[in-house]
């Protein structure tokens, strides 16, 4: 091959030594019950080798609810941790010096109210915030292709997007504005191709929607990041990466004009497969996470999160997590695959799946241009579509035994073994209510009520939002009374 790593278009990886001078950010996602227990999982974590944080979100925080809304009964603390106000953020992170971590949190709709709240806890802290770093998912477009968890139509949501983007830009400018999200379209069960195509046709659409808002290419570009799925098809896998990045270096390039270098490099977090994960014999997913992490680095990940063998049962137990954690590190300090950027170029194999992947994403992406771009496709209910009917097809050939899941639908085992299974005390839920309650009850009601105000104002006309989102929270206003105020306005999106 002529091309090397480091090179436009990327396609062998976007730094020159890629894994010999640095190894990839080692994230474990984590996240469950109280402020307090995430913290103690995050040091225990952090204390096993893991280089970055990874903040996972209960239900009713993903969905802009407090624990106390009807709609949260049941959910508070279940999938993630819960966090309704500047106060659950400081315990969350007490004790973690924020100059130091770098945190990624997952988070969409809400993803402005958790971040301002983030830099709230930094600034507190005495912390520079133009020096912090971490990534803010942020990408609320996949959320009506795959994952649902929106709140407002899609219009004004790109607004709150792109208004986060010229916010961090001049306030947290080593922040990481949007994880571009294609491992949930890939979770609710699209190809490799599809997982390409929808990810860039989404990054075409919010790159199109800050262009429009006035800012330029090169002044935000740079921070964008990316999240893909780590599946198991080996060399599909390896080969949907490099080829991602060779699309994208050239929409960038040639669609946009970016002329910084950075602006055309796909950065990317990858995370193993969850879908992929079964109940039955659950000892056997250290297997199938161990094949996705190692097709993740050899692809050229900056950022890897290995899921745990235990997560088709319940959340993660602290051994699962460790196990998981140490999944990675032998790869990295013992497999010897890290010694050299992009082992697999030129191998006529993985060149021809290249090839193809980029090839078939593309004329997604022209087909979806042709519908009037990512936003009419999605309104139309064209790429749910397509998703739902490769998911279809997938599990039809599993069900006819074409497509084998070990353990699954054949080498199934009777009379299972129990596993531990770790579960979030439900008590939290109580506590959780009664810890939002007490922070109302000590708030300065009138300027709370101003600060709201201001948000109402500014949703109302064209001011950027950020600046009225970091005063309310600094008010101690919650994560359901800013999002409450946001919808009185935008109003909410029911699908089709």
């Amino acid at each position: 091959m002529t091309e090397k790593p480091g090179e436009f278009p990327y396609t062998r990886g976007i730094y020159r030594d890629m894994y010999k001078t640095r190894l990839w950010t080692m994230r474990q996602y984590a996240g469950f019950g109280s402020a307090e227990e995430s913290n103690r999982r995050y040091k225990y974590l952090l204390s096993q080798g893991t280089t970055g944080l990874s903040v996972a979100f209960d239900l009713p925080t993903q969905m802009g609810l407090d624990p106390d809304h009807p709609l949260a009964a049941g959910e508070v603390g279940r999938v993630g941790v819960s966090i309704t106000s500047i106060a659950d953020m400081e315990v969350l992170f007490a004790g973690m010096p924020l100059d130091k971590i770098s945190t990624s949190m997952t988070i969409n709709s809400t993803a402005a109210i958790l971040l301002s709240m983030y830099v709230l806890v930094a600034r507190a802290q005495r912390v520079d915030v133009k020096k912090l770093q971490g990534t803010v998912q942020n990408d609320i477009l996949k959320e009506y292709i795959a994952r649902g968890t929106y709140i407002y139509p899609p219009r004004p949501a790109m607004r709150i997007v792109t208004d986060l983007f010229a916010w961090a830009g001049t306030e947290i400018p080593e922040w990481n504005t949007i994880s571009i999200s294609g491992y949930h379209i890939r979770e609710a069960g699209s190809t490799a191709v599809q997982e390409v195509a929808f990810t860039l046709a989404d990054a075409i659409a919010y790159i199109e929607a800050a262009v429009r808002a006035g800012l330029q290419v090169d002044s935000f570009a740079p921070r964008l990041s990316f999240f893909f799925n780590a599946h198991n098809n080996f060399f599909e896998e390896i080969a949907k990466y490099r080829a991602a990045r060779r699309l994208y270096a050239r929409i960038m390039k040639d669609r946009f004009g970016a002329k910084d270098s950075k602006s055309m490099m796909l950065r990317f977090h990858a995370q193993t497969a969850g879908s992929s994960l079964t109940a039955q014999q659950p000892d056997v997913n250290v297997v199938r996470t161990t094949v996705q992490a190692l097709a993740a680095v050899l692809g050229g990940a900056q950022s890897l999160h290995t899921n745990s063998r235990d997560e088709a049962l319940g959340l993660p137990t602290e051994d699962a997590a460790k196990l998981a954690l140490r999944t990675q590190q032998v790869i990295a300090y013992e497999s010897g695959v890290a010694a050299e950027p992009d082992p697999l170029g030129g191998s006529e194999f993985v060149e021809r799946l290249t090839d193809k992947i980029e090839r078939e994403a593309l004329s997604y992406i022209e087909r979806i241009d042709q519908m009037g771009g990512t936003l009419a496709a999605i309104e139309s209910g064209y790429i749910q579509r397509e998703v739902q009917n490769a998911a279809y097809t997938y599990q039809e050939s599993v069900e006819r035994g074409e497509t084998i899941v070990v353990g699954m639908n054949k080498f199934q085992e009777s009379g299972a073994k129990p596993f531990p299974v770790f579960r979030a005390d439900p008590a939290m839920e109580t506590e959780q209510i009664e810890r939002v309650r007490a922070v109302r009850a000590s708030r300065d009601a009138t300027a709370y009520q101003k600060c709201l105000d201001e948000l109402e104002r500014s949703a109302r006309g064209s001011d950027n939002l950020m600046p009225s989102i970091v005063a309310a929270c600094e008010a101690k206003a919650t994560v359901g009374e800013i999002s409450d105020t946001l919808r009185k306005v935008f109003g909410e999106y029911l699908e089709r």
